[in-house]
């Protein structure tokens, strides 16, 4: 068992106690630090703050970091000799301390319906799966971007969660993805308003939990959301969480990202089967910490990620329960047809028994849309991401 996955407890006080220990058993799990072997610093990933404090240590002026932020988060610089607005004695003394990385694209595959599946490879060898999912109506279309190597949560019906942890990823390597997937389609610059791009939307559903890896997955985010840069709004931001209750009241105080919550269930003894962290969470604490979350209306609704599993989780019974257990709350479901993996050991909902499932939630007044599943050919759909890399043995004392 994970570190990160222990048995239920006692989960009345989820208060700064609590979320102390989810933080402190992230940091078994820490990237390297973002310095290559030659000593240079990886600029991608440093914030405002720490990228004034890099430039006063040259001697610079706080300026100079607004430079360097504009060059790289808005104009998608990887190279110092691109910044025309820097001298060029400067841009050569910048050079010879830092660098401007990107993960690099070890593979790229584009299903028959256009998304696009990249395998991210690190400087340390270790990978990731990032995806771009087209939206078929409209000329644009999200990112789904991966917080950790590999997994904790182990859910049954996940094909990442059989890929044990490996690594979480560090800010520089989570923005790291949104930005060589911008350079795959030639979208730099940023634009200065919020109209839509081919990569308009960024969901955080990608390998991992993000909120066993918040404080990189939210650095990233601020960084992503700066409007002298990135400038991608909080509402094109949707983050994704099996439900680690002490950190999300954080995510929305802090972040104010939309959520979704991985939900599949509406009991506890089927949760606690097929996603373990329900045994430490169970649905009544993380149905308590969706009516906390920050700014969740009508207008903004927290989506529910619910995956038809056939003769498990899709009767009418537990579809007329999931409308109880959700009443009152501002929401959203996503009926998720069961992207198949090798060796999965469930079958997808028959589309009959889907379409009776959503006519219940529908009826009740959710809305509660079929997702179409993207990339399966690719093995690039919901639930189908996983990777070779594994946690490096560490040799003998």
């Amino acid at each position: 068992m994970s570190p990160l996955d222990q048995p239920r407890q006692d989960t009345a006080d989820l208060s700064t106690a609590e979320r102390d220990r989810v933080l402190a058993k992230q940091a078994l799990f820490n990237p390297p630090p973002p310095v290559l072997p030659d000593g240079r610093r990886e600029l991608v990933g440093l914030s405002r703050e720490e990228l004034v404090a890099e430039m006063a240590a040259m001697g610079e002026k706080p300026f100079r970091a607004k430079q360097l932020w504009h060059w790289i988060y808005h104009q998608g610089a990887s190279d110092f000799a691109a910044m025309t607005s820097i001298a060029g004695p400067m841009r050569a003394k910048l050079a010879e301390r830092f660098v401007i990385g990107r993960p690099e694209a070890a593979t790229v595959q584009t299903s028959r319906d256009e998304t696009r599946k990249f395998l991210f490879r690190f400087r340390d060898g270790q990978q990731v799966e990032t995806v771009y999912i087209p939206d078929p109506q409209e000329d644009r279309g999200a990112v789904c971007i991966s917080t950790q190597v590999g997994c904790t949560l182990s859910c049954r019906f996940c094909h990442t969660g059989t890929q044990k942890l490996v690594r979480n990823l560090g800010a520089a390597e989570i923005v790291g993805q949104f930005m060589a997937a911008r350079d795959s389609y030639g979208e730099w610059p940023s634009p200065k308003d919020d109209k839509p791009r081919l990569l308009s939307t960024i969901v955080v559903m990608g390998m991992g939990e993000p909120l066993y890896n918040y404080e990189n997955t939210a650095k990233a985010l601020r960084i992503i959301m700066d409007g002298e840069g990135i400038g991608l709004s909080r509402r094109r931001i949707t983050l994704s969480t099996s439900g680690v209750v002490p950190m999300m009241d954080r995510c929305g105080e802090e972040l104010g990202v939309n959520l979704a919550v991985s939900l599949h269930a509406v009991t506890d003894e089927l949760r606690d089967e097929i996603v373990p962290l329900n045994r430490k969470y169970p649905i009544a604490e993380l149905l308590a910490a969706c009516r906390r979350y920050p700014g969740a209306s009508n207008a903004r609704r927290i989506t529910f990620e619910y995956v038809m599993l056939r003769g498990v989780n899709d009767s009418e019974a537990e579809a007329r329960e999931l409308v109880r257990l959700l009443r009152g709350l501002p929401a959203k479901i996503n009926l998720i047809p069961f992207n198949p993996w090798p060796g999965s050991p469930y079958q997808t909902s028959t589309h009959e028994q889907t379409a009776k499932f959503a006519s219940i939630l529908n009826d009740a007044g959710y809305s509660s849309p079929i997702r179409r599943p993207r990339g399966r050919d690719i093995l690039a759909a919901c639930g189908q991401l996983r990777t070779e890399s594994e946690r490096l043995r560490q040799p003998a004392a």
